[in-house]
């Protein structure tokens, strides 16, 4: 039977819930901790604040019992053994990581620390940063003996976020002592032993008892560029898809099948193959440009980096084009908009293509209606309702009379569309697609003109054989 730890989790966004209801589901007791009132006073009511699956189910059966919330850090710094910070590090406009809000928390940890305590880094950080929690707590006059700093890295994908945690890859733990290690493999033992996926009710997912995810222990210096490097070289290979999609365009190749070619082969592998818009969110955009930093830092030139990011900030634009190359003029148009989250099955904004390309589509005059399953209030707040911005109900309230519709996310019920309803509701039967969500004859034998990424336009087969 795996070890009860009673530990604290400082921070309560997606990282930070996300692990506490987690630890929770594996045994542990937790506290949450966030400076935010309103906010923890929402998570005891029940309010998972985001949208991400199984949270709800797990926040409800855990809350105020084996999860609680609080402001109160040194309290919860005092009860625990271990403490988790994950709290946000945004980009500074030089495009470092900003580290005020883990160093704030290494000091009050610091004047709370009752006996030893393992503090573990679980925000994404530059190399180094476990050093500077570690010369901060001292500087606080904690004596060294009385903790270790453990850099334990998170690797969640918004929208399946609970069962990433509960079925890692990999579970990574960067620890220069053997006393610290020992507290993280307790925490994770139910896991790591397959103990865990003998309960009733488990989050589902690819891990059992007989095959438990692998436990892998590195120096905490590794385990801070493990996070870095894994996240920057999948922003390469979307931006690497994205250049190659260009390319079968200039060609008339269909890049699926290129992907597919290349997913094949096993040293390559077919995921984040996929060409669109260009990627964003809260990860890579801010990693790829604090790794890019870190490197510029230490004297290591990393321009592939700076290719990446040119790469994916090209791709919206070749987008703008293509909505331009389908309606010859943008000023008066009406378009309806299906997707604002910077990918689908999440509310998550930050950093979306799709709010870009919105806000360039309204810049040139267009009118827009937008849908979107989960991230509408969070884009009212960066797009708005005006008379040249709405927001519809559904997929075909947002279609209604429209010029054409763009598929800007990849939510799973963008691909299930009614195509007959569509195009009689659209004033012009014209989509542009930045997901790929449709194969181009099946929209052209529907009466669509389709247009996509990396893949060859269709046209209706109507228009096709009188052209």
């Amino acid at each position: 039977m795996s070890k009860k730890i009673q530990i604290a989790v400082v921070g309560s966004g997606y990282v930070g819930l996300v692990a506490a209801v987690c630890f929770a589901e594996m045994g542990h007791d937790v506290i949450c901790v966030d400076n935010d009132e309103v906010k923890v006073k929402a998570l005891q009511g029940g309010d998972t604040l985001i949208h991400e699956d199984h949270l709800p189910e797990l926040l409800n059966r855990y809350r105020n019992e084996r999860v609680r919330f609080m402001t109160d850090l040194a309290e919860a710094t005092r009860e625990s053994e271990a403490i988790f910070i994950a709290v946000g590090t945004p980009q500074s406009e030089s495009g470092d990581a900003d580290l005020s809000h883990v160093e704030a928390v290494a000091s009050e940890i610091a004047r709370s620390i009752n006996g030893y305590k393992v503090i573990v880094e679980k925000s994404t950080v530059p190399v180094y940063t476990n050093e500077w929690i570690r010369r901060v707590i001292e500087r606080n006059g904690v004596g060294r003996e009385m903790f270790d700093v453990v850099s334990n890295p998170e690797f969640l994908r918004e929208g399946t976020a609970v069962s990433d945690f509960l079925h890692p890859d990999r579970i990574v733990v960067g620890a220069d002592s053997e006393r610290a290690a020992a507290v993280l493999s307790a925490i994770y033992a139910p896991l790591t032993t397959g103990e865990y996926y003998n309960v009733e009710n488990i989050i589902p997912g690819p891990f059992t008892s007989t095959e438990p995810p692998p436990l892998l222990l590195t120096s905490t210096k590794s385990a801070e560029i493990i996070k870095h490097a894994s996240n920057a070289f999948l922003a390469l290979k979307i931006s690497f898809i994205n250049a190659v999609s260009n390319l079968c365009e200039a060609a008339d190749a269909n890049v699926e099948q290129v992907a597919r070619g290349m997913g094949l082969d096993s040293r390559i592998g077919p995921k984040f193959l996929r060409p669109g818009i260009g990627y964003g969110g809260s990860c890579f955009p801010k990693d790829v440009a604090a790794f890019r930093s870190v490197a510029e830092q230490m004297g290591v030139d990393f321009s592939l980096l700076s290719e990446v990011e040119k790469i994916n900030g090209a791709q919206k634009k070749r987008f703008m084009s293509k909505v331009q190359s389908a309606l010859w003029t943008l000023r008066g148009k009406k378009l309806a908009v299906l997707g604002l989250a910077f990918k689908g099955e999440t509310d998550d904004i930050r950093e979306s293509p799709a709010i870009d390309l919105v806000e360039m589509l309204l810049a040139e005059g267009c009118a827009i209606t937008a849908y979107d399953p989960a991230a509408m209030e969070r884009a009212k707040a960066e797009l708005p309702v005006s008379a040249q911005m709405g927001y519809a109900s559904d997929a075909y309230a947002a279609a209604a009379d429209a010029d054409a519709l763009l598929i800007l996310t990849d939510w799973r019920e963008f691909a299930e569309l009614d195509l007959v309803r569509l195009n009689a509701t659209l004033r012009y039967p014209i989509v542009i697609d930045g997901r790929n969500l449709y194969d181009p004859h099946m929209m052209s034998e529907h009466g669509f003109t389709y247009m996509s990424v990396g893949r060859p336009a269709a046209k209706p087969v109507r228009e096709a054989v009188g052209a």
